[in-house]
């Protein structure tokens, strides 16, 4: 049996055109079904992995999978209201803690709303309808950007905003959030909901986007570069870095492998034993403060502080 908490993730494990490759995609079915786990992968054009997921893999097929990684999960916090908020192929994570709550008839009262960009853009449409036909608890709204010449829709039209959150959850104030989808979609929901003053420490979101790049003062005089030494203990091999190059960084220049697959933080691929040394670790939950206290730390965003020795 597989189990997870809704809104969790999960890392594949494959082998495209010869070489290693590592992606995480978040768990979409409920752990009520503890047999089998699904994931939706949409096809992205010039996509590696999801191209090659839908064109190659089949029925019998294996391949390793790790986790379930997150702390983006509705377990964790615990509500009797709760507004689940998406756009576009966000909506897994919350699909799998929609759910979830609906299969064990949880009394959790549930707003639902999805943003597409039309209808029939709307990822698992006959489901949601049949869970609001079948339980008061679950409320569903579907908003579209737009539809086409012929198509039939009497939901919203536009973009989600402050007048349509009034009508659709007028009660938000009182509820756990939980968001996920594009970059601009969260940017969006996390500025309407701090301009109406509402609680950020009940708002919750899972992005897989690098972070914005950090500005950088250029510095008037250097007439030395500092470097800190980097020594992975296993391969006998080391490598001077410069501030700021990160473990994975290091470990490429000396040609090895550490699996990554999210890169900032939030997956645990890249998780590796620091035996020596500190670093600056800037994770995103990819971490337990078990394995922090273990000497363990996350190689793609661990910068070294000084001389350091990683067990690989």
């Amino acid at each position: 049996m597989f189990f997870f908490k809704p809104g969790q993730f999960v890392t594949l494990e494959l082998e495209i055109d010869g070489e290693p490759v590592m992606r995480s995609y978040t768990l979409s079915s409920s752990p009520s079904q503890p047999y089998s786990f699904s994931l939706t992968i949409k096809r992205v054009p010039g996509g590696k992995v999801s191209n090659w997921l839908h064109d190659n893999l089949g029925e019998g097929d294996q391949l390793a999978v790790h986790g379930p990684s997150g702390q983006f999960n509705a377990i964790d916090f615990p509500a009797d209201k709760v507004l689940l908020l998406s756009g576009g192929v966000g909506i897994t994570p919350v699909m799998s803690m929609a759910r979830w709550f609906f299969d064990t008839h949880d009394a959790v009262d549930m707003v639902f709303v999805h943003s597409a960009r039309t209808p029939r853009d709307i990822i698992y449409h006959r489901e949601l309808r049949h869970m609001a036909s079948r339980s008061e608890q679950f409320k569903l709204h579907l908003v579209c950007e737009r539809y086409e010449t012929g198509e039939a829709w009497a939901g919203y039209r536009g973009y989600f905003g402050r007048a349509m959150l009034d009508l659709m959850a007028p009660d938000f104030f009182a509820r756990e959030i939980f968001c996920c989808g594009p970059t601009p979609y969260m940017s969006a929901v996390r500025q309407l909901l701090e301009m109406a003053g509402f609680d950020m420490r009940r708002y919750h979101e899972e992005a897989f986007a690098p972070p914005p790049a950090k500005a950088c003062k250029p510095i008037a005089e250097a007439p030395e570069q500092v470097t800190h030494l980097v020594a992975f203990s296993r391969s006998g091999k080391s490598v001077r870095v410069t501030p700021g190059e990160t473990l994975h960084a290091a470990a490429g220049k000396l040609g090895l492998h550490i699996p990554k697959a999210c890169g900032m933080g939030i997956c645990g691929t890249c998780l590796v034993l620091k035996s020596a040394g500190e670093v600056v670790l800037e994770h995103k939950g990819g971490i337990s403060d078990e394995e922090l206290a273990q000497g363990y730390v996350l190689s793609c965003c661990s910068t070294p502080k000084g001389d350091v020795t990683i067990d690989y």
